[in-house]
């Protein structure tokens, strides 16, 4: 069974049906929809002040003007070098709303980083804040690259007025001062207008944002995600939401300059009318400070930050007790954290399962009913999955055997960015190739079993380190595991294990590895197990295997 389309249409598990279709849609539409219907509700939280749907359209609409007036417009790219601040929300819809095309940019990006990829966009604007750890990079970069013009916010005047001179005066050491150049507008400066200009007609199969990769196997590659890809994927994730009647709030500390949060966090609450409590970064402790005071109904995250969630001091003292449904993505979800977790919250939490190139969520558990520890659930509505072989993918995959993930729906980017070769080897059949192996069991429940790219070949054999990890998990010391593939002259790879310790903890990687290969096949033995205080993370925090690769080829080139 490749595809289980009659399950999905027969015993769909989400409150929806799986077969429906999303009308186009431009963003922009998208969010005036709701500003007009909920105008007088709160849209975002930042650090306790709230702004409206009709503030923040205002504020959507002046940044439109602005921009326009600086001669910005159809097709032209527009950076957003930002974390999770209004401005965003501000700059993101209003460069869409003018026909502008969106980039992200990491606010964790060294200046070659960011140098690189506003060169292969052609960004010619770029949105940022005084804060010298984002300022001092941006006007470098400008003096690097075709880069035009930069546009300087303040944190301090997103703040409640008491926070911001507490801001000013306590964080002095963190601001920068914003240059005087032609170059460089404050963001105070390019809304100052009254939001009244004309606009172009956007077509929603136009390039809304260019969505970088992560670069795990390469050079990053910019996704281009459509207004219709970000829209539909935003009502995607609504409808399977079994509660809507429910107080929508979300408390949103994934970056929205990432695809999950984009999607998640930004667009379907927007999509919805509900609101964003909105935090710069996750600190575990900060973050248990505002789900008290802000009563958030879920938490969108990846593995890592609920585990922090659990282990800081704070937790047994907290109220965390009005989320409802949280999603967990970017990474495998221990079936520990979820039952600890559960258990502490009373709250659902829920595996899901996207990619960059999918506008951020391809399935996800059900919020109710059936869930499947280790699966990514069923597609969301209008995604179909189908299993093709492993090494010829015009082929589907034999039957009951673990096939690459192919994915086609709403949601598909148009292609990469100026990378027509990599658009030939990632379509097939007009389907995604996701470079994941998986399974689809009776349920019509995908579980993932790996990526190919980190397949470890063994002598001929193929060991999944995913599999190996799950088995790690289960050591009552370990607290997080990678498992890599490393040269041997005999086998060509064999499987190494790095593990991070639970709290009080004391086990030996020795202990860990006599332990491990016990349950594992000759060819999936480890040879070592090596104990770290921390674990190389990707920007979102979940646990990234592509430093210790490169350690290890560096290890064996010496």
């Amino acid at each position: 069974m490749t595809e289980p389309v009659d399950i999905w249409r027969r015993a769909y598990k989400h409150p929806t049906d799986w077969d429906q279709a999303f009308p186009p849609l431009t963003l922009p539409a998208m969010f005036e929809a709701t500003a007009r219907r909920v105008p007088n509700a709160w849209a975002i939280d930042f650090m306790g002040r709230k702004y409206s749907y009709a503030e923040v359209a205002s504020g959507v609409d002046r940044v439109a003007c602005g921009l326009a007036g600086l001669g910005i417009g159809q097709g032209d790219r527009v950076g957003l070098y930002l974390p999770n601040v209004p401005h965003y929300i501000a700059a993101y819809y209003g460069a869409m709303k003018v026909g502008a095309t969106v980039v992200n940019f990491s606010p964790l990006y060294t200046v070659p980083e960011l140098a690189a990829q506003i060169d292969d966009s052609g960004t010619r604007l770029l949105f940022t804040l005084s804060a010298k750890a984002l300022l001092p990079n941006a006007l470098e970069v400008m003096e690097l690259t075709r880069l035009e013009r930069l546009i300087v916010g303040s944190v301090a005047g997103a703040l409640p007025p008491a926070k911001s001179f507490l801001y000013r005066l306590l964080k002095r050491s963190e601001i920068a001062e914003r240059p005087t150049s032609a170059r460089v507008t404050a963001f105070s400066q390019l809304i100052a207008n009254d939001g009244r200009c004309d606009m172009p007609t956007i077509d929603p199969h136009h390039v809304a944002l260019i969505q970088y990769t992560g670069g795990t196997t390469g050079t990053p590659k910019g996704a281009m995600l459509t207004h219709q890809n970000l829209s539909a994927n935003a009502r995607q994730v609504s409808v399977i939401d079994p509660k809507p009647e429910v107080e929508d709030r979300i408390m949103g500390v994934l970056p929205l300059f990432h695809v999950f949060a984009n999607t998640c966090v930004l667009n379907r609450t927007i999509s919805h009318g509900g609101e964003m409590v909105l935090l710069p970064r996750f600190d575990a402790g900060q973050t248990l400070a505002a789900i008290e005071r802000t009563r958030p109904s879920s938490f969108p995250g990846v593995p890592t930050m609920y585990l922090a969630l659990l282990d800081h001091p704070k937790i047994a003292s907290t109220d965390i007790s009005s989320l409802r449904v949280c999603i967990s993505g970017g990474a495998p979800l221990p079936l520990e954290v979820k039952q600890r977790f559960e258990a502490k919250t009373g709250a659902r939490l829920v595996e899901g399962y996207g990619l960059t190139e999918s506008s951020g969520v391809i399935s996800t558990n059900p919020y109710e009913g059936l869930n499947k520890p280790g699966t990514i659930g069923q597609p969301i509505p209008g995604t179909r999955v189908v299993l093709v072989d492993k090494e010829d993918p015009s082929r589907p995959a034999p039957e009951g055997e673990p096939g690459e993930i192919v994915v086609s729906g709403p949601q598909i980017m148009k292609g990469y960015w100026r990378r027509p070769e990599a658009d030939r080897e990632v379509f097939v059949d007009a389907g995604l190739r996701t470079g994941d192996v998986g399974l689809i069991d009776e349920d019509g429940y995908i579980r993932i079993v790996d990526r190919l790219k980190d397949m470890i070949a063994v002598g001929g054999f193929k060991v999944f380190p995913s599999q190996v990890e799950a088995i790690l998990y289960q050591h009552e010391a370990v607290k997080e595991a990678i498992v890599i593939g490393i040269p041997d002259a005999y086998a060509g790879e064999r499987p190494k294990a790095f593990v991070t310790l639970q709290d009080g903890a004391d086990a030996t990687g020795e202990e860990i590895m006599e332990w491990l290969n016990q349950s594992l096949g000759k060819h999936e033995r480890v040879v070592a197990v090596e104990v770290r205080l921390n674990l190389p993370k990707t920007m979102i925090g979940k646990l990234s295997r592509k430093e210790l690769q490169a350690e290890e080829r560096a290890k064996a080139g010496a």
